[in-house]
This record gives structure tokens, C-alpha cells and sequence, in this order.
């Protein structure tokens, strides 16, 4: 039997009954954009965050770009990020006016590396966009120090992590909580997915909240008029419906995706050549995906392929290396661990509806192409 890497029909068939009279109410309602749904989530998503202000726009892209425009980036100013991760993160960067300074990531945890990141701070740098890659946060309390003692922003690219935390000074802190923003994705392969492309930006900071609505807005706070150059950046009533009637199950959601984790953990143990992924122990991931280290990984993929299991590598190309960026001067070999991690991982189907036995078909296939 085929096992998907995402079963996205299994989650709908759970909660036919809540999204669709939600999306009736909308289109019943025919108020399309920014509908009282939007702010309701707007709201609801701050909360959990610990956040004390929502946005959002269109799409997680939008949502770090907008994090970047407000920071009123020059020619020459840098921010700080990993090579090891969503093209959206440098691209955000590059469109909002900044140059990216890649750094290598930690080779345990997939996510950026403290020290390096100390190294390529200059006088020019004006933030730090740390990943909380595959749901699991990157060291914030390291990397808030750093960004304080240099005056720094943090923009916490928070889009595969949504309602993950991390112990910081003894107290858990969400993702999104603790940055200057945070910036959350709601594609639909997201474990909070809209039926569409959708996004969120958190924030402590009211001015900068108002700053963002309005630039979300074409630069305005009131219809014509335009204050400042902004974009049309506004997440559609019937997504916000969709999220909001998603919402209340993300927690049980998560909680499905940790014990698959587990499983995989205990199952995968004992074959030689795959390494199961590394959680910090301050951390209580989300598991986004669920990222193994293989060798000879892609005749792995193609043996699972042919079984018909699921599986996927993100991401094969660290984006120093991407042809976009070549005049950045960035060569092959100068972020080791990020190559390494771009040849070695490979993400296997992690999703809670995911049964015991098509589970159970996953392990077996992996344990038979190292047999």
C-alpha cells in the first residue's frame, strides 16, 4: 500500500464538518477580503504565539518581507541567516533591499550556529533571520544576545514552526514570541496549512504592527490614501476561515506528529546508516518534517520511491551555491555542514493521521535497503 509523505485528504475528511460551514458562512456573507475571520485569526494566532499583535498577508514570503521592509534596509546593509534552508528566506532579504550573509549551521539541529554568527557580524549588519527549521527553534537565547549587545533586529522565520517552543531562562517561549517578528507560512503543506498560500507576522511592538498593516495595504492606513510604498498583501477571508476552523486541533495535530516521531526514534535505532534527527534538549519541536541523515541517500529515496512510500529532501542545494546569489562570491566548500546536510537528508511522511502499519511499511523499507 502507497504511504504519502503528506495526507492531506486525511485531515480534511476529519474536519469536513467544521471548515466547510465556516467557508459557507463567508461565501454567504460575500465579504472576500479582510473579513471579520481575518482579524479573528489575527488574534488567535498572537495568543498563541504570546505575541501581542498579528498581521496577516498573503503568503509566509510576504511575511518575512514585510518583517525586512520595516527595518528601512540600504545598498550594503547585511542580515545574517542560514544557507540551509526555503529560497523565501534569502530571496525576502535580497527584494527588501539587504544582502544576505550566509553562515554555517549547526550539523545536530539543522539550524543556525551561534558562533559563526558572531564571526560574520560587521559594522554593516543590521539583523539576524534565524530559521526554525523542520519546527524546531533555533538557539534564540544565544542569538538574542548577540543581536542586543550590536543593536541588531532578530526576525524569527518561524514558517515550518508554528506552536513550537524552546526553554529560554527557565520559562518555555513560542516561536515568533521572542524575535522583533515573526514570520509564519499557512501553505497548505504547513501542520496550520490554508487551502491556498497565506501568512502571519507576530509582534511585541505596536508601532511596528501598525507599520506593517499599513504596508500589507499599499502604504495606507485609510482607502486612497498611501503614506508610504507598500503591496497588496492581504490574507483572503475564506483562508483566515479555513485557518481559524484548523486551529483548535494544531495542538493534538502536533502532539500526533511528536509520537510518530518518537516511533521513528525507536524503530530506526538499530540500522546502520541512517541517523535519526537531533532534538535540543530546550526544545519541544513540532516535527514539520521528520528529517533523517542517510548515506547513499539518494539511492534511499529512489528504493523508497519504487515501494511507493513518500519521502522528500529538503533542500538539495544550500542557497550560497544557488546560481542567483553567484555574485555574492560565496564558493563550494565554504560552508561545510551545510553541504554535508544538503547531501545526506531526507524526510520521511510524519503526518498524525499516519496509521501504525503504513508507519510500520516506512521502517521496513528503510531497514531493507540497509539489510
Amino acid at each position: 500500500m502507497a504511504v504519502p509523505l503528506l495526507d492531506l485528504r486525511a485531515q480534511f475528511d476529519a474536519i469536513r464538518d467544521e471548515v466547510i460551514p465556516s467557508l459557507l458562512a463567508v461565501v454567504e456573507r460575500q465579504q472576500f477580503i479582510m473579513g471579520d475571520e481575518v482579524g479573528r485569526l489575527e488574534q488567535a494566532v498572537a495568543a498563541l504565539c504570546h505575541a501581542r499583535h498579528g498581521i496577516a498577508c498573503a503568503s509566509g514570503t510576504d511575511a518575512l518581507w514585510l518583517s525586512l521592509k520595516v527595518l528601512d534596509l540600504r545598498p550594503g546593509d547585511e542580515v545574517v541567516t542560514s544557507p540551509f534552508t526555503f529560497f523565501a528566506t534569502a530571496g525576502a532579504i535580497w527584494n527588501a533591499g539587504g544582502t544576505p550573509v550566509f553562515v554555517d549551521i549547526d550539523p545536530a539541529t539543522f539550524n543556525l550556529d551561534p558562533e559563526p554568527v558572531e564571526a560574520a557580524l560587521t559594522s554593516r549588519t543590521r539583523a539576524i533571520v534565524p530559521v526554525h527549521l523542520y519546527g524546531q527553534m533555533a538557539p534564540m537565547d544565544r542569538l538574542l544576545a548577540l543581536a542586543e549587545g550590536h543593536g541588531l533586529a532578530v526576525i524569527e522565520d518561524a514558517a515550518q514552526a508554528i506552536g513550537a517552543r524552546r526553554r529560554v531562562g527557565g520559562a518555555w517561549r513560542m516561536a515568533g514570541e521572542l524575535g522583533t517578528t515573526g514570520a509564519f507560512s499557512f501553505f497548505p503543506s504547513k501542520n496550520l496549512g490554508a487551502w491556498g498560500d497565506g501568512g502571519m507576522i507576530v509582534t511585541q511592538d505596536a508601532a511596528r504592527a501598525e507599520r506593517l498593516r499599513k504596508l500589507r495595504t499599499h502604504g495606507g492606513a485609510k482607502q486612497y490614501h498611501h503614506e508610504e510604498v507598500g503591496t497588496n498583501s492581504r490574507l483572503d477571508t475564506l483562508q483566515a476561515a479555513v485557518l481559524l476552523a484548523k486551529l483548535p486541533h494544531l495542538a493534538a495535530w502536533s502532539e500526533g506528529r511528536r509520537r510518530r516521531a518518537a516511533r521513528y526514534d525507536e524503530a530506526l535505532a538499530g540500522v546502520d546508516g541512517v541517523r535519526a534527527p537531533m532534538v535540543d534538549p530546550e526544545n519541544e519541536p513540532i516535527y514539520h518534517q521528520y528529517t533523517v541523515r542517510a548515506q547513499r541517500r539518494d539511492a534511499l529515496k529512489a528504493h523508497l520511491a519504487k515501494l511507493g512510500i513518500g519521502c522528500a529532501v529538503y533542500y538539495p542545494t544550500p542557497l550560497h551555491l544557488q546560481p542567483c546569489f553567484h555574485d555574492l562570491g560565496y564558493r563550494q566548500g565554504q560552508f561545510p555542514q551545510a553541504e554535508c546536510a544538503a547531501r545526506e537528508v531526507l524526510s520521511l511522511p510524519v503526518y498524525p493521521e499516519l496509521s501504525d502499519p503504513l508507519q510500520d511499511q516506512v521502517v521496513d523499507a528503510v531497514r531493507s535497503f540497509y539489510a
